[in-house]
């Protein structure tokens, strides 16, 4: 019997280390799907006795014990560096804000996601799994979205129990379903995709959300706008609309003509934000720099409204009812900064994805039908991750959505795909064209019997 030469022995060697390296990031990466069930689908609300228990939080912890323990944890990415500049600020505000326990725990609830970001740039590191996670997301939202045409555009609880904010929720998960229509599927899932993308927007509407409505049409827009096929997006945004004319009741149709009535703006809830967003600006020009703190803008508003009422009563102790008029009085010109950094950045990370795509259109035959299939599944979840970011930003101009988990989970995932995609396919297409070519062969097999010389 032949004896196992020094390269076999290597080989197998390695083989057995990449076997265990994958195997050890598979129940994180599990965890990470387990997370969405309670933080998006409540489910410690539905089954009596869970929601003694803080549940998500606890997940959060593992999945950042798991992330610091891989040996795979890196800071290099300019998002994370991003990140890593909110905690300086939240941590100077707890001393000296005017609600010091408020400050404390939005500054909790910041780092919880920043370990889930931390756990998803770690563990979710190929396009697979970035697909999967996106898959299990959706569907938890799919379920939330029957929950909330039942409940009539109520949410399961938490932060997802008022209309508005629910509303948000599913104007997130829109372009997600849109661009799976466009996307390399069996006709099967891209009808589930048109499924899934009327099921979201009925849920939207059941909110009666103007805010959610303006949110809803961003959304729309966007993704006609990046529709590659035009022609097909004209024809699928028309039967949208006439989905929505068909189903929704003159009621909805009612509530969102009333968004620029004098009736709303003057005495209604319109005017309860302007006079409150207009001494929030008042908190800002007094505290441009740092702003009041995170979780502050309730507390600090009195020593602000100076006896100033809306309807003969105080609005002190209310939120800010806006993502922009919470960013820019608690965390001044600085957060709002980094902030606007933080978009700037997922632009440029998803616009990474979109140029490896655009390459590999040029390079790839059609011989190479799995890699383009897998390209051109992360170019549209790009898209999608873009409309996302734009629905959650126009619906949250009326909503205080800054410290709720839709934004920051949104940022994990625009890294995570960014990462594996470059990873993945972006130093070959940085090649030449043949050796790009190359690269692709000898992964799909069409070389595999010739050896593969190393690129670069």
């Amino acid at each position: 019997m032949a004896m196992p030469t020094i390269a076999s022995k290597q080989s197998l060697s390695t083989e057995r280390r990449n076997s265990q390296h994958a195997n050890s990031g598979r129940n994180p990466f599990r965890i990470i799907l387990v997370y969405f069930l309670f933080e998006f689908g409540r489910i410690q609300q539905v089954v009596p006795g869970l929601s003694a228990i803080p549940l998500p939080t606890l997940i959060l912890l593992l999945l950042a014990v798991a992330a610091f323990s891989s040996g795979k944890l890196r800071f290099s990415d300019k998002l994370t560096k991003v990140w890593l500049l909110f905690f300086p600020l939240m941590a100077y505000h707890i001393p000296f804000a005017t609600n010091n326990y408020h400050a404390l725990m939005v500054a909790k609830d910041m780092a919880l996601y920043f370990c889930f970001y931390l756990a998803v740039v770690t563990f979710a590191d190929t396009l697979a799994k970035v697909k999967t996670m996106v898959t299990v997301w959706l569907a938890v939202h799919a379920v939330l979205a029957v929950l909330g045409i039942r409940d009539h555009g109520v949410g399961v609880g938490g932060w997802l129990g008022d209309e508005n904010d629910f509303c948000m929720a599913m104007n997130v998960v829109v372009p997600f379903a849109y661009f799976a229509l466009f996307s390399p599927l069996s006709k099967s899932r891209r009808t589930l995709s048109l499924i899934l993308l009327c099921l979201f927007i009925l849920a939207a509407m059941t909110t009666l959300s103007r805010g959610g409505f303006l949110g809803l049409a961003a959304v729309g827009t966007y993704c006609w706008v990046k529709s590659s096929k035009k022609f097909i997006a004209i024809i699928l945004v028309g039967l949208v609309i006439c989905f929505m004319i068909l189903v929704a009741p003159q009621e909805y149709w009612d509530e969102m003509g009333s968004s620029t009535s004098d009736e709303t703006l003057e005495q209604g809830t319109g005017a309860e934000r302007f006079h409150m967003w207009g001494i929030g600006w008042e908190m800002f020009l007094a505290n441009p720099i740092l702003g009041v703190g995170q979780g502050n803008f309730p507390w600090a508003f009195s020593d602000y409204e100076r006896g100033r009422v809306y309807d003969t009563k105080s609005r002190a102790g209310r939120a800010a009812h806006s993502l922009y008029f919470t960013l820019i009085p608690e965390l001044g010109l600085v957060g709002t900064c980094i902030f606007a950094a933080m978009l700037f950045y997922s632009y440029k990370d998803l616009n990474a994805v979109g140029k490896i795509y655009r390459s590999a259109q040029h390079r790839l035959d059609r011989g190479h039908r799995e890699e383009n299939e897998k390209l051109k599944t992360a170019f549209y979840l790009a898209r999608a991750l873009e409309g996302s970011i734009i629905g959650y930003l126009v619906s949250s101009v009326f909503i205080s959505t800054l410290y709720y988990p839709p934004f920051w989970v949104l940022v994990g995932f625009v890294a995570a795909l960014k990462n594996a995609t470059v990873t993945e396919y972006g130093k070959e297409y940085r090649e030449s064209p043949r050796n790009a070519l190359h690269g692709l062969s000898s992964r799909v097999g069409v070389a595999h019997q010739v050896r593969p010389r190393s690129i670069g």
